[in-house]
């Protein structure tokens, strides 16, 4: 275990590091002229593909080989968590169940309908469902992150802001082959072809491989390797149609099949009355992330698959645009939740005290999403330009919730079922109009209507008095609604070649929801809609032919009628409710400079202070018996107030830094590059307490390698120090937590063509 002491002095050491070596990004080119070609880099943020310097939104994109480096070892899209300032990723579900927050925005709720204010969009589709929102991220043009309200030309659920991949085209020729092995026989093997069938049709064939080992050893069997292995495959077909100039069709399949185990709890992992994380042998052992001890069953299967038709029309004045997709899904995924033997009773139960076993399951067998948007966007060269449309979204859902009596049970004691029909639709449209003397101003509206039904039941139920809440429900049924106008206005004002200033002013929100978890409770809870307003201004500056870039933009959000979920405490029960309001303010900066040949820096620092509002807002604390550092309501043991608190997994301060430097040698060149991400102190839930928190999470990474002319050959690090922090936490019967990656080792090969 690294010791807290060690942690800061590997942070001094890493932060002393970066000044002394500037960070940078791993998508440096290879020679100069390339890099003075890329002086513009493009995003397509507004549904056009424009400079990032000339878009009044604070958006960040990663690219080449920084989105490479990401990748290695066998990551996931939780890798992405902190690469941009104000992004965090974590998750309760592993690879399966990604949550995603933009300053300070998310959701921590582990319902499998649970909605984010986060909104994921692979290929122009938005990806509502958790489940869908882990496809693996490979064949990528660029990854954009969007941070604020996009309730103009995205509309539901973007209050925080937008996660956005783009893959590579079939007009794009080539393709590469990359393979690599590391620890705990961790293999990724991910490559794509373009295939040119004639001067009109073309098809790009892209696919990921990504296998671990069973590297956690449950020290309750004989066997070694037990628990948090996988194996992750992806593939993805596109059909591109072009007769003409104007005319342009793609389709698109993609399938993705997830086989290993849940994500691992564990039990008593932190010391009472600190956050330090400690061993199976309780207080004073070493913590072990290889090691744990339970009883229970623990799998995990995933499926998606999606079809979709992109088609643009060009009548000269405007370009017709649509988008069909559909997305399938299921999910199926058992795991110990009380991390232990949880039998006070039946020693030897533990690790620690629980005082009563926990084993879940929770199935998704049916998820169908089918979205639809027509856009219509002018071509002129003026300075007035336009574009408007037209999103229908369909979601039909079914969730099975199961509970054990004991840890080895295959026959569940109560099933809990839901289901779960959306619909939604919204009319919008943007404008921009560009000023001779440099000034850009724009402003957009949307219409959007939200529906939602979703029934519930507990059919099932043989745990008669088990904690109060023995005994079959009945059919529930609860229905939302809303209509919501939302907008943005923002002016860009060109200083001088290289700097711009912009102002930005957006109103976005997230639809109401239903939680319908009904296998340790009795009711349905239902949130209205949540509102935010967001103000937000800085500049963007390009010098040097693109060698120096630097962004800086600060902002204030106010939410109205905060959805937030209350996960577990005494009460054990998951309750979604509306917080009368959260404020919010910050600052983020991104620097990248080449200062020469073949040496490039990137670097980014996000501040985010974030407050809850609310003096009637109260949530049951923890039924572990930590240590609640909120104030208790009067004559109420047990639930205390989250007004002014922080919201959780929100992280204070975030910063990332990269730097890679290449040498010719021989036919090619030797290059080493590093990259680093920071953050501060988080908190796991909604009250404050001493032992659900991690102080802070310092991950770096190494690649080292040699190319030749399209080979690449390299050796990588991840997580170099191997910090271990927790990522999240159970609050249930025992101070259970989850911890982050470990240090993976390996080597790859790359051939591109």
């Amino acid at each position: 275990m690294i010791g807290f002491s060690v942690r800061k002095r590997l942070l001094a050491a890493a932060l002393l590091g970066s000044v002394a070596a500037p960070a940078i990004a791993q998508d440096a080119p290879a020679t100069p002229e390339a890099k003075a070609s890329s002086d513009d880099v493009v995003v397509t943020a507004q549904r056009r593909e424009e400079r990032l310097k000339d878009v009044p939104v604070s958006v960040a994109a990663i690219s080449g080989d920084r989105l490479d480096l990401v990748q290695s070892g066998g990551n996931d899209i939780r890798a992405l968590a902190g690469r941009v300032p104000s992004l965090n990723i974590e998750s309760s579900f592993g690879r399966a169940f990604p949550r995603f927050y933009i300053r300070g925005l998310g959701n921590t709720d582990f319902d499998l309908n649970a909605s984010q204010p986060v909104s994921l969009v692979y290929d122009d589709v938005v990806l509502e469902n958790p489940i869908l929102k882990g496809f693996p991220i490979f064949d990528l043009q660029r990854v954009e992150v969007l941070r604020g309200p996009q309730g103009t030309l995205f509309g539901r659920n973007t209050p925080a802001g937008i996660v956005k991949f783009d893959s590579v085209r079939p007009s794009t020729p080539g393709g590469y082959l990359r393979a690599s092995g590391g620890s705990y026989g961790t293999v990724n093997i991910e490559g794509a072809a373009t295939l040119k069938v004639s001067d009109t049709f073309s098809a790009r064939f892209s696919t990921i491989y990504q296998r671990r080992g069973n590297w956690v050893d449950n020290v309750a069997t004989p066997q070694r390797g037990d628990l948090e292995g996988y194996s992750d495959w992806a593939g993805r077909v596109q059909l591109e149609w072009k007769p003409t100039d104007a005319l342009t069709a793609r389709a698109t399949g993609q399938v993705r099949i997830l086989d290993g185990t849940a994500r691992v709890f564990r039990a008593n992992l932190f010391a009472r009355g600190s956050s330090q994380l400690i061993g199976l042998g309780g207080p004073g052992t070493p913590f072990r992330r290889d090691q744990v001890r339970q009883d229970g069953v623990n799998f995990q299967r995933l499926r998606n698959y999606n079809g979709g038709l992109t088609v643009d029309y060009d009548f000269g004045p405007v370009t017709l645009t649509s988008v069909s997709s559909y997305w399938n899904g299921t999910i199926f995924t058992r795991g110990d939740i009380d991390g232990g033997f949880g039998n006070q009773f039946a020693p030897p139960f533990g690790p620690g005290f629980i005082p009563f076993s926990a084993q879940s399951q929770d199935n998704i067998p049916s998820l169908d999403q089918f979205t639809q948007e027509l856009r219509l966007a002018s071509n002129g060269s003026g300075p007035f330009n336009w574009q408007g449309g037209f999103f229908y979204f369909n979601e039909k859902l079914r969730i099975d919730s199961l509970d054990f009596g004991t840890p080895s049970d295959l026959n569940p004691a109560a099933i809990a079922i839901q289901r779960q029909s959306s619909d939604a639709f919204g009319v919008f449209g943007s404008a921009t109009y560009k000023f001779d003397f440099g000034l850009t101003l724009q402003g957009g509206v949307r219409y959007n209507n939200d529906r939602r039904t979703l029934t519930a039941s507990r059919p099932i139920d043989t745990r008669p008095g088990f904690l109060g809440f023995g005994g079959p429900v009945p059919l529930q049924t609860a229905r939302v609604g809303s209509d919501i106008v939302t907008w943005d206005v923002s002016a860009t004002q060109k200083v001088t070649d290289e700097v711009n200033f912009y102002a930005r002013v957006a109103r976005g929100y997230r639809a109401p929801s239903i939680q319908g978890r009904l296998a340790f409770g009795r009711t349905l809870s239902v949130a209205n809609s949540e509102r935010t307003l967001s103000v937000e201004g800085g500049f963007k500056s390009v010098y040097y032919g693109g060698k120096l870039r630097l962004n800086v933009n600060g902002f204030y959000f106010t939410t109205d009628d905060l959805q937030l979920t209350a996960v577990g405490g005494a009460s054990n029960f998951t309750t979604l409710f509306n917080a009368r309001n959260v404020d919010g303010y910050g600052l983020e900066a991104e620097l990248e400079a080449t200062p020469i040949e073949r040496l490039n820096f990137t670097a980014g620092i996000s501040l985010n202070n974030n407050r809850i509002n609310d003096p009637n807002a109260f949530v049951a604390g923890c039924g572990s018996n930590c240590t609640v550092l909120n104030t208790q309501r009067v004559g109420s043991p047990g639930i205390f107030s989250i007004n002014g608190n922080r919201l959780p997994q929100s992280p204070k301060w975030t910063a990332n830094w990269t730097a890679r430097y290449a040498h010719p040698v021989g036919n090619g060149e030797l290059y080493v590059g590093t990259d680093w991400v920071f953050r501060s102190e988080i908190q796991f839930f909604l009250y404050r307490s001493v032992e659900y928190r991690d102080r802070f999470l310092l991950e770096g990474g190494l690649r080292v390698g040699y190319k030749t002319g399209p080979f690449d050959f390299a050796a990588y690090v991840r997580n170099i120090a191997d910090d271990q922090s927790a990522v999240g936490g159970v609050d249930f019967n025992n101070l259970t937590g989850f911890v982050n990656e470990p240090r993976i080792a390996g080597f790859e090969v790359g051939f591109k063509f």
